[in-house]
């Protein structure tokens, strides 16, 4: 039985892991990536699609051939702005632009185009998007990111000991949701505030899909609970709110997150 238990929690573990790999690398916060020839060589790039410095964005393409011209257009989504163009300046062989600053939850369109001097291209088919938000601290953020490590794991687990129909079920959706609660509704709005000045902007002050995601997880997660602890054959809500959390983990995170409006 021991044997089972640490193969089980390594299952566990790897699924949590898979699923924050996923997560980081996915959703409108990851940065675009790239790679153009021009003028005979290789150029990469990376776009910025969130700042949390109190300047503004400055947006860098490498020119190992010092002979690149670069222009930026932009203006402010969600806006009834005009495109604005500027053209980017040489400093230490890369083009920089500079998005102006936008207050947490602004966000700005931009797209950069490439010359050099014969051929033109634009790096991305279409704008990007870049939002900007507050800092926020370490001591913040990390215990925010570690509960809800926890709280997956569990989560994870206790979707497997209810298949195994184990008899840990009751207890480990009990820590589940303690831990969700600690992650996501303690310092997940104190998160959220530093970011972007608002504790909550979930139902019903709101439809950012973060907040609305885990609030649907833990009322599945006490509705588990209470199904379980009345009755331990009813594994089976365990395992539906453990699958509900592994949907939620695969929600890219920041979808239709936070913004201003600008036309309102």
């Amino acid at each position: 039985m021991e044997r089972k238990n640490i193969i089980f929690w390594l299952i566990a573990i790897v699924i949590t892991l898979s699923l924050s790999i996923y997560q980081r690398t996915t959703g409108p916060t990851r940065p675009v990536k790239g790679e153009l020839v021009l003028a005979g060589k290789s150029i990469e790039y990376k776009l910025l699609r969130t700042y949390s410095g109190p300047d503004d964005a400055e947006i860098t393409i490498e020119d190992p051939t010092g002979k690149l011209e670069g222009a930026i257009k932009y203006k402010r989504y969600k806006s009834k702005d005009e495109w604005l163009t500027v053209p980017m300046n040489h400093q230490n062989n890369k083009l920089v632009a500079a998005i102006p600053h936008q207050p947490p939850a602004g966000k700005v369109m931009y797209q950069i185009t490439l010359t050099d001097g014969t051929n033109s291209m634009n790096l991305t088919p279409d704008p990007v998007i870049i939002r900007f938000k507050g800092d926020v601290p370490a001591y913040v953020l990390i215990p925010h990111i570690l509960f809800m490590f926890l709280a997956m794991i569990f989560s994870t687990r206790t979707g497997i000991e209810a298949i195994a129909k184990g008899p840990r079920t009751k207890k480990y959706s009990l820590i589940t949701a303690l831990l969700l609660i600690v992650g996501g509704f303690v310092f997940g709005p104190i998160v959220q505030k530093y970011a972007f000045g608002e504790y909550w902007t979930g139902i019903p002050f709101g439809w950012d899909l973060t907040d609305n995601k885990t609030a649907i997880a833990l009322v599945l997660w006490i509705i588990a609970i209470y199904k379980v602890w009345k009755n331990p054959e009813k594994r089976g809500w365990a395992l539906i709110a453990a699958l509900v959390m592994t949907l939620v983990y695969l929600i890219p995170h920041s979808l239709f997150g936070s913004e201003i409006d600008y036309t309102e």
